[in-house]
């Protein structure tokens, strides 16, 4: 069983790259800049684990990062749609082209990236021979508590999110017939690097929102996703967990 895993250098993404390796997937990953931390993890796993640069948002760049997976390992069995980019972009930001650059880097990553990833996995996954559960391939994909409350400073960023969570929904239904399930993970607040700013300024009042009164942990996070990369919950695709403590329930 291999695994394709981005933004997975870091954060929840080593999370889930360290678990699913656990667990005894190959892993291939990815990471946008951070070469040598990626390398080092890769390293430390040892085999079933490579890694490769990728900026997600570069569409022409994602034929050859599926290609090579599949060259690697043998097979593309599970994808885990996990890198995102956020930054603050408020209703009342200065500057109309600086509001729309926040939107669309967003978008292309958090979303376009995703999408486009997912429909080239499709194809590899087609290809496979079913598993023992009936399914040829499975799809991760990490929203955030943001898709589902709507987010005061960060809007690009929740939209994208809420429409991975659809994405994931759209997978579920138009898939089926070709064996493949999909599922999306929406996390509240993880104590992670790209978390650490809003932490640092705000913690108490983050915490205070959470009724364990713990922020969560990446491991939190990877524990669901190796467990729906398992198989052992194939029929609760097109479903969307939540991991925030409490903190939001729907």
């Amino acid at each position: 069983m291999t695994a394709l895993v981005t933004g997975g250098s870091r954060g929840i993404g080593e999370a889930i790259v360290r678990a699913l390796h656990s667990a005894g997937h190959s892993v291939f990953f990815t990471y946008a800049t951070r070469r040598e931390r990626a390398e080092r993890l890769a390293g430390e796993l040892g085999e079933r684990v490579a890694c490769e640069q990728c900026d997600l948002a570069e569409a022409q760049a994602l034929p050859e990062l599926v290609d090579e997976c599949v060259r690697r390992f043998g097979s593309l069995d599970v994808l885990v749609n996990n890198a995102a980019i956020f930054e603050e972009n408020r209703f009342d930001v200065d500057g109309y082209a600086r509001w729309r650059a926040g939107w669309e880097r967003t978008f292309a990553i958090n979303l376009f990236g995703a999408a486009n990833l997912v429909w080239l996995a499709l194809r590899a996954m087609r290809r496979q021979a079913a598993d023992a559960r009936g399914a040829r391939g499975r799809i991760v994909n990490v929203a955030s508590r943001a898709a589902h409350r709507g987010e005061l400073s960060l809007a690009d960023y929740g939209a994208s999110k809420a429409a991975l969570v659809n994405l994931t929904k759209s997978i579920a239904r138009g898939c089926a017939k070709d064996g493949i399930v999909a599922f999306a993970v929406a996390p509240g607040f993880i104590e992670t690097e790209m978390a650490q700013g809003e932490l640092e300024r705000a913690r108490a009042a983050v915490e205070a929102e959470i009724p364990s009164g713990r922020i969560g942990a990446p491991d939190d996070v990877a524990r669901i996703v190796t467990f729906l990369a398992s198989g052992e919950a194939d029929y609760a695709t097109g479903t969307t967990i939540d991991v925030n403590g409490a903190s939001y329930v729907r």
